[in-house]
């Protein structure tokens, strides 16, 4: 199982020096558009416009118990590239962006969800395989999770990242990565995986009674792992969470061939920033409780 901090055990050393090489590399190449090529930005302008489209996740065979979830764009296009190099290509720098898209949908989730908008928000990162984590030196979703909260934190919202779900270790807890498996294969691999960590583990320190809970991961294609996810987490016994509803949010989902747009919440809205050294961006807003997304 993956620890508190993002990495097992295993691969703490490796990982180190896989980032190390990394941030060198982001110093001495040149940058290009992780989507389209494009020379100059990590992420160019057009292709960050498209995670500020948010959706309502739809599995196209929609597993029972899939919680309500919303993506800040479509797994289609230059997203999919965009995500699978910062997922599998060693393109740490995408987390900022990354990041950003999955504040956006945290907030627009939650404009939808029962609870005080006021209440404090409180991010579950999907965990990694072990094997994944040590093969990519990270645990991805961790990284993503962390972003997310920097950026909700600085539009003013009190967030904050919570590694209390697990895999089970053993026979039983073995699974293969979900990537190439077909939506029952994925069901299969996932049944009965997940734990939620005890209340007294250090996971939960800092964690009030009361917070809104949002389940994140990168990317939603069939829903088994969110579902899952959100067994786990609606079934676990005495935590602060225990009755409260789950929903999710991640980057991207696989569209459906039927596109239902969004319906935004009520006016009210905050933004999420933009990069560095660029003023607000009107397509980065996000809301929470009875607040509106704002996409320019």
């Amino acid at each position: 199982m993956v620890g508190a901090g993002g990495m097992d055990g295993d691969g703490g050393v490796a990982g180190v020096l896989r980032a190390g090489s990394r941030a060198l590399a982001d110093l001495v190449l040149p940058r290009s558009c992780a989507g389209c090529a494009r020379p100059g930005d990590v992420l160019c302008p057009a292709c960050r416009c498209r995670l500020t489209r948010p959706r309502l996740a739809e599995p196209r065979r929609h597993p029972p118990g899939f919680p309500p979830t919303v993506a800040a764009g479509a797994y289609a296009g230059p997203v999919r590239p965009t995500v699978l190099a910062f997922k599998e290509h060693g393109r740490a720098e995408l987390a900022g962006p990354l990041g950003a898209a999955l504040a956006l949908a945290v907030g627009v989730v939650l404009a939808g969800a029962a609870g005080p908008a006021t209440a404090p928000v409180v991010l579950v990162p999907v965990p990694s395989s072990a094997a994944a984590v040590r093969q990519r030196g990270r645990d991805h979703v961790r990284e993503l999770a962390d972003r997310a909260v920097a950026e909700l934190r600085a539009a003013g919202v009190p967030a904050r990242t919570a590694p209390v779900l697990g895999r089970l270790r053993g026979r039983a807890g073995r699974t293969r990565d979900s990537a190439g498996l077909d939506a029952a294969a994925r069901r299969a691999n996932l049944a009965g995986r997940f734990r939620v960590l005890p209340a007294g583990h250090r996971a939960w320190a800092g964690v009030p009674a009361g917070s809104r809970l949002v389940l994140v991961d990168d990317v939603v294609t069939s829903g088994a792992t969110l579902t899952e996810g959100a067994r786990a987490l609606a079934t676990a016994g005495d935590t602060p969470w225990r009755d409260t509803p789950v929903v999710a949010a991640v980057v991207a989902a696989t569209p459906r061939r039927v596109h239902r747009p969004f319906a935004a919440p009520p006016p009210g809205s905050f933004t999420v920033r933009g990069r560095a050294g660029a003023g607000p961006d009107p397509a980065s807003t996000v809301g929470t409780g009875v607040q509106r997304l704002a996409s320019g």
